[in-house]
């Protein structure tokens, strides 16, 4: 390319009489192609640039960046998703570029404000490229009116916020997903703090598998665990009684699966205690006692003419017997929870009110790994159905945080036989209509289920550091954030890149830090120095063997 085609340091020939004359430009617009299109760069223009005050300013050009360039009085903001040398012109450089949006432009100072999502006016070929500054950043990412939070500083920025708008993260679901190690609970604890300040009278529900998040909401949230859960057995459906009561497979499951609901519904009906119920259910939850389930097996199975026939009777009264009398389960099936506590149930675990703690974690790490997951079905379809059943009440929206979100919704099969992957993957396609909102956190997003992710309407990316992952994400992401994602290999630890209804445009963050009291406890063990340590080592065992034989804590 000659000389003449090149653009000019300080694109004077387009404006000369404006107060852009000083102004330096670093390339101009070569092809425009809808969303994505190419400029021509100048690399010496780019390098004048690098000694800049101006960190953003300093950046201009290199990927991940912004860019800019007017057209009429509008300035066009896109940023820089790839980068490679003209043949033969060694200062040169073609860059790929993916608009975002544009900003009107201030008469006598030229600045960029009032930003928006879109582009209502391409730029032709030729027209001069600018670097996006800091103000400009500022203009492009400061927050509107809308309610929202804070959460770090956008790159390559030290003072311009980032802010995510509850009512479009919450109201279209979100994810959060990140490799270990790159500061995902911390940073999924800071989102959820932010929140809980912004409404202290909110209704937050959290899936915890490990126990992690207990010690960061200790202050502001109710913490549930199997010493206090005391989730009564009744309240789960036929489906979910059928995943912990039955044991038999194949064609003997479905034999033993009517017996049980015949059963069931008998026992039901004996524990409805007056209650005026037209037409009662096996869904219904309504309080029976397990004595009074296992009575009447005993008794349809006395009704029997061949002893030949009784097994299906024999295997379902003994996984009852065997469940109601195992001390690991006394938090759900304890004789104590029959009293019809259902109302008192999700006052205390949806906050209703919140009394200034609008989150409750339930931490399910001690419970049984065998009915973990119906544990969770249990209460994500309480969220949902309440939500349901009290359409015409003044709405009570509820956002259900679920970590370790592939445990639950994994790709497959598996997703659609447990009750778990249903009902979640229910909420993610028609939660929003009820006002239940659904957070994933996940380290393999692309062990979930297919279309859940593309449900989520904001997507929160941290370091991933699997090939699969990333194009799993890079799928689920729209098309102007696609840039974006190219860096998320590159992220450092508590970085990430948010795209979608949550944002104004995509944006890369550095999460703000969290006090030590606020974190959950997700540390990594530090072998270095732990392993120094010695001394008590008969005291730690023998406590240990104390809680692992009372498989309690």
């Amino acid at each position: 390319m000659t000389e003449h085609h090149t653009p000019r340091a300080t694109g004077e020939s387009e404006h000369p009489a404006t107060p852009f004359a000083s102004m330096r430009g670093i390339g101009m617009v070569f092809e425009v192609a809808g969303s994505s299109s190419q400029v021509l760069l100048d690399a010496r223009a780019m390098d004048a640039l690098g000694s800049s005050a101006d960190p953003v300013v300093a950046a201009a050009g290199q990927v991940g960046s912004q860019v800019k360039m007017r057209v009429g009085h509008c300035w066009l903001i896109a940023n820089v998703r790839t980068l490679r040398l003209m043949e033969g012109q060694g200062d040169r450089i073609i860059a790929a570029i993916d608009f975002l949006g544009e900003g009107d432009e201030e008469k006598l100072t030229g600045k960029l404000y009032r930003f928006r999502r879109g582009v209502t006016r391409y730029p032709t070929p030729g027209t001069p490229v600018f670097p996006v500054s800091s103000a400009d950043l500022k203009q492009i990412y400061s927050a509107d009116d809308r309610p929202h939070i804070s959460i770090g500083t956008v790159y390559p920025t030290r003072d311009t916020r980032a802010a995510l708008y509850v009512d479009a993260l919450l109201g279209k679901h979100f994810a959060l997903l990140g490799s270990t190690g790159t500061g995902k609970s911390t940073s999924a604890a800071l989102i959820l703090h932010r929140i809980c300040d912004l409404a202290p009278q909110g209704h937050i529900v959290m899936i915890d598998p490990h126990g992690e998040y207990s010690a960061a909401f200790k202050d502001n949230g109710a913490i549930y665990d199997v010493s206090n859960l005391q989730m009564p057995y009744w309240l789960m459906n036929f489906e979910e009684h059928c995943e912990v009561f039955l044991t038999a497979t194949g064609s003997a499951r479905q034999i033993d699966a009517d017996i049980f609901a015949k059963c069931l519904l008998a026992a039901r009906a004996k524990g409805r205690m007056g209650q005026e119920i037209a037409k009662l259910t096996v869904d219904a939850p309504i309080p029976y006692l397990l004595s009074d389930l296992i009575n009447i097996i005993t008794l349809e199975m006395g009704k029997l003419d061949r002893a030949g026939d009784t097994a299906p009777y024999l295997r379902l009264k003994t996984k009852i017997e065997e469940i109601k009398g195992d001390p690991r389960y006394s938090f759900m099936f304890s004789g104590l929870l029959v009293a019809d506590t259902m109302a008192a149930f999700i006052e205390r675990v949806f906050r209703l009110p919140g009394d200034g703690k609008p989150i409750s974690i339930i931490d399910v790490s001690g419970v049984p790994s065998e009915i973990t997951s119906v544990v969770v079905a249990v209460l994500a379809r309480m969220v949902f159905d309440f939500a349901i059943w009290a359409r015409g009440e003044p709405q009570r929206p509820v956002l259900l945080v679920c970590e370790e979100a592939h445990r639950y919704i994994p790709s497959g099969q598996a997703a659609d036989k447990a009750s778990v992957g249903k009902i979640l993957s229910r909420i993610a396609k028609e939660g929003r209509k009820y006002g239940v909102s659904l957070g994933l956190i996940t380290q393999r997003p692309s062990d979930l289920a297919e279309g859940v992710l593309s449900q989520c309407g904001t997507i929160i990316a941290m370091r991933l550091n699997n090939d699969r992952d990333q194009a799993f994400v890079r799928a689920a992401m729209p098309e102007g954030a696609r840039g974006f994602l190219d860096s998320i290999p590159a992220l450092r630890n508590r970085e990430c890149i948010v795209c979608g209804e949550g944002v104004a445009v995509p944006i890369r963050v550095a999460f703000d830090d969290l006090e030590d009291s606020r974190r959950p406890a997700s540390d990594d063990p530090l072998f270095s120095d732990l392993w120094r340590e010695v001394g008590h080592e008969e005291e730690i065992i023998a406590r240990t063997l104390k809680r692992w034989r009372a498989q309690g804590r």
